[in-house]
């Protein structure tokens, strides 16, 4: 599933070739993707003109000139991507947005995991899909007292709370696989025996990671694009994810996976004890 740096590459990549483009007509060929499309909703955005591209946590949000934003998850397996507005539809193009310079903002979804809706103007934060998130890890960047605070009155392992919305937004399965190693702390460690210097370590470890995977693309393992259709890079920097069986890039003894709640977690057992 895209995480924060997919979005982040997604917007940064769409950004200078939809700001003050206006949509001249919408598309629909799908009535719902993981919730029903409001198709009245989305209809209404032709004639409208993008002011702003953001993202909050996994969703990137295209800000209108008349205060409605725009809002889309790519799910497991989306893909914005913008195309010259006479090319053919695509398999799964289940939405699309043709606008004034002659393209179409189109979005790829075959297994309908996504979501795409329209936001009034001013409701941005009170919305149920953004109510519940917590804490944006970069911007102002983390800091270890406050990952402790968070995680005050957790008692479960610490990979399952970095990868919980509620708290921190956006880092995902493979980014705290990579923090957690750099860090050289085991994702089943509780957080109640984590102290201060390890906090430290995993909140810089956390930007650090997800900075260098904004700078390198995103990972593409299946699905992810940039709005141009190119893949990222930073499968290529992972040190342990997905590396069972491989040396430790530090000290070279073999890399671990254990399971948790379902999701597969990388590590050390000597440089993360």
């Amino acid at each position: 599933m895209p995480e924060l740096p997919e979005i982040e590459v997604l917007r940064r990549s769409l950004e200078r070739r939809l700001l003050g483009r206006r949509v001249v007509r919408v598309r629909l060929r799908a009535l719902a993707l993981r919730e029903p499309l409001d198709r009245r909703a989305l209809r209404a955005l032709g004639g409208a003109r993008i002011s702003a591209l953001g993202r909050r946590g996994k969703y990137l949000l295209i800000a209108l000139d008349d205060g409605r934003t725009l809002a889309v998850h790519l799910g497991m397996s989306g893909r914005l991507t913008l195309s010259p507005a006479a090319a053919a539809p695509e398999p799964h193009e289940h939405l699309a947005f043709e606008l004034d310079s002659g393209e179409r903002l189109r979005l790829r979804d075959p297994r309908r995991f996504g979501a795409a809706f329209v936001v009034p103007a001013g409701s941005l934060d009170d919305d149920a899909h953004f109510a519940h998130l917590g804490r944006e890890p970069l911007g102002e960047p983390l800091a270890g007292a406050e990952l402790a605070r968070l995680a005050a009155r957790g008692r479960g392992p610490v990979k399952s709370f970095l990868m919980d919305g509620r708290r921190v937004v956006g880092v995902g399965n493979i980014y705290a696989t990579e923090a957690l190693f750099r860090a050289g702390i085991r994702p089943d460690r509780g957080v109640r025996r984590i102290g201060a210097a390890a906090w430290e370590r995993l909140a810089r470890a956390v930007v650090e990671v997800l900075e260098q995977a904004i700078r390198e693309g995103g990972t593409t393992l299946n699905d992810f694009t940039d709005g141009a259709g190119a893949p990222g890079e930073f499968q290529i920097s992972l040190a342990v994810y997905g590396r069972e069986g491989e040396a430790c890039p530090r000290c070279a003894r073999r890399v671990r996976r254990i399971v948790q709640s379902g999701r597969s977690s990388y590590f050390c057992p000597r440089c993360q004890r």
